[in-house]
């Protein structure tokens, strides 16, 4: 499905594969223009960039670290500086490491949740500059079903996803009188190179836990976040959106 998202420019965080590649293509395909973030994989990002552009639409990548504050402000300059301004931003970058917690190092710890959750602050802190001043703007978080069901091998990256939860809806009343709708999305399975499987029949295994018996694909969240962009969603704000084929039911 696609939305009326023309003259309007997204910056996708993590655009250069998996979730983040879905949403870019999603949001292009309904008129918007696209800056992706990537750290690694400049060639799967400028074939990203290639799809876009294929389709007729605006695309950029750029190089940036979400975690670091500086990365992150230089990011924001050049956006400005090309486009004038934005209107969505969809916090998606992010990283898992599957380690029991008495495994963990402080180390392992910081960095996800670094990555995860302050790089969300970051960049929702710098763009909502330029939002506050046009009265107008559109926040997506990408969340997690492991925030609300845990997960027995990653303690720190369901934290992560869980404070990105309680920021969503404690930025989404700080904003609202500012007319900056804030949301998030919580995907389940999703087909990306995150997803490891031993054999076809461990897929199986998890596909039969699955109410819709199929593992989601990234255009399935990319089609949320059009409609959490779109006008549609005017009057949606703080909401956790569970897009997991009936996996996780809160």
């Amino acid at each position: 499905m696609q939305y009326d998202l023309k003259d309007k420019v997204a910056v996708v965080t993590g655009a250069s594969r998996g979730i983040g590649r879905g949403i870019a293509l999603e949001l292009a395909k309904s008129g918007a223009s696209v800056i992706g973030t990537f750290i690694t994989h400049n060639e799967a990002a400028n074939g990203v960039k290639g799809e876009i552009e294929a389709l007729g639409g605006e695309a950029d990548m750029m190089l940036a670290d979400v975690s670091l504050e500086q990365d992150v402000k230089n990011l924001r300059d050049r956006v400005i500086d090309s486009y004038g301004s934005v209107h969505f931003v969809v916090n998606n970058a992010g990283i898992h490491q599957h380690l029991k917690s008495w495994e963990l190092t402080l180390e392992d710890w910081n960095r996800i949740i670094s990555t995860n959750l302050t790089g969300t602050f970051l960049m929702s802190k710098a763009f909502t500059v330029d939002m506050k001043m046009r009265k107008y703007g559109r926040i997506v978080n990408i969340s997690s079903c492991a925030s609300y069901t845990g997960t027995d091998h990653e303690v720190h990256y369901a934290a992560s996803k869980g404070g990105i939860n309680s920021f969503t809806k404690s930025l989404a009343l700080e904003l609202s009188p500012f007319g900056i709708n804030v949301n998030a999305v919580s995907p389940g399975f999703i087909d990306t190179d995150m997803l490891v499987w031993d054999s076809d029949e461990q897929r199986a295994d998890t596909e039969a836990t699955i109410p819709l018996q199929r593992i989601g694909e990234p255009a399935d969240i990319g089609h949320m976040v059009a409609f959490l962009c779109s006008p549609g969603a005017d009057y949606i704000t703080g909401q956790m959106f569970h897009v997991n084929g009936g996996l996780v039911m809160p």
